[in-house]
Order: C-alpha cells, then structure tokens, then sequence
C-alpha cells in the first residue's frame, strides 16, 4: 500500500461474529473509520445480517474461506473447492489465506477462478488472537510497528474478543489523534 499518505488499512478475519463484529463496526463508525473484512463462509451462514451491515456500512470484504482451512494441511483439492463455496456468498476479488498460509499451487489456483483472487497479506500482526498477551499489549505492538500504509489485521472472533476490545478503541484513537485515516482496500 502506498506510504506516503497517513492511511492505515485495518483488516479483520474470520468474522462476522455475533459480539466482536458489530463493537467492530460500531468502533469504526465512531471514528469515521473504513476496513476491510476477511470472512468465513460458514460464519456469513451463520450470520447473515452482520454480513450485510459491513456492506451496508460501506466496508469492504474477501474470502478467508468457506471453513477456515490451512492450505498446507489438506488436500489441495479441498481446499478449493472450500474457497470456491465461500466465494459464492463473497463477492469480492481479495482472499486472504487462514493462518498466513497458501501453497505455490493455491496461489496459481486463486488465479483459475471465474474471476481471479488478489492476495492480501499484512504487515502488521495484532497478536489479538494470542491468549498470553494482553490488550495494552496488542496496543503497543501495533502502534510500536504500523505506519503509513500498513496493513494491520486483527480477529473478529470469540478467542481474540478480550484483547480486541481493549486495542482496537486505542488504537483508532491513537492513530486518529496524528491525523491517520482509516481505508478499506478496493
């Protein structure tokens, strides 16, 4: 992403979830903040009008698969056909693999679709979803390591929810204070 504005792109993956996403967006609105979502598809089942409220919001949303699969722990065959079912309640052209991680051949795969998948990774990890650290930790590692044009991604989940309530108010706050806007990646 560009680093010569003062933008940080926040991301969020595997919502939506009925607690963690909609403080999200309520956060978010609050600061007049944009982010991009890497959904699960079976959470989007599960949730649908979460689902419709980040669109609606104005939010922007990838695939993160249709059930949160490594892609180097099964067969490469299932695993498409994973992200081929949650790109059809996805309609989006970002994808985001869980865990960081994709194969040679998911990658070239990613490009065979109907219409192809951009990868989005990021460059700074929250750490939200460890259960060792705490939310002042969080804080502090994002603000330590993101700047102009990071990519910074935290967990719209049950497991990162005790840390992403406490960071994502501050670091909206702390970022907002030095004249950063919030993108959502188109």
């Amino acid at each position: 992403m560009p680093r010569n504005e003062k933008k940080i792109y926040l991301t969020f993956d595997d919502g939506p979830h009925p607690t963690a996403t909609p403080f999200v967006l309520d956060c978010l609105r609050s600061f007049k903040a944009r982010a991009t979502f890497f959904c699960i598809g079976k959470n989007i089942d599960a949730y649908p009008e979460i689902y419709k409220r980040i669109l609606e919001e104005g939010h922007a949303t990838g695939n993160h698969t249709q059930s949160h699969l490594n892609a180097r722990k099964v067969r490469h065959e299932s695993w498409v056909a994973d992200v081929g079912e949650a790109k059809q309640r996805i309609v989006s052209d970002l994808f985001r693999p869980p865990y960081g991680q994709i194969t040679r051949k998911g990658a070239k795969a990613l490009q065979n679709f109907k219409s192809p998948h951009r990868i989005v990774m990021w460059d700074v990890l929250s750490g939200d979803f460890d259960e060792g650290i705490s939310g002042e930790q969080c804080i502090r590692h994002v603000t330590e390591n993101a700047k102009a044009g990071s990519i910074v991604v935290f967990h719209d989940s049950t497991k990162a929810w005790p840390r992403l309530e406490v960071a994502l108010p501050a670091i909206l706050a702390h970022y907002s204070k030095r004249g950063y806007k919030f993108e959502a990646i188109r």
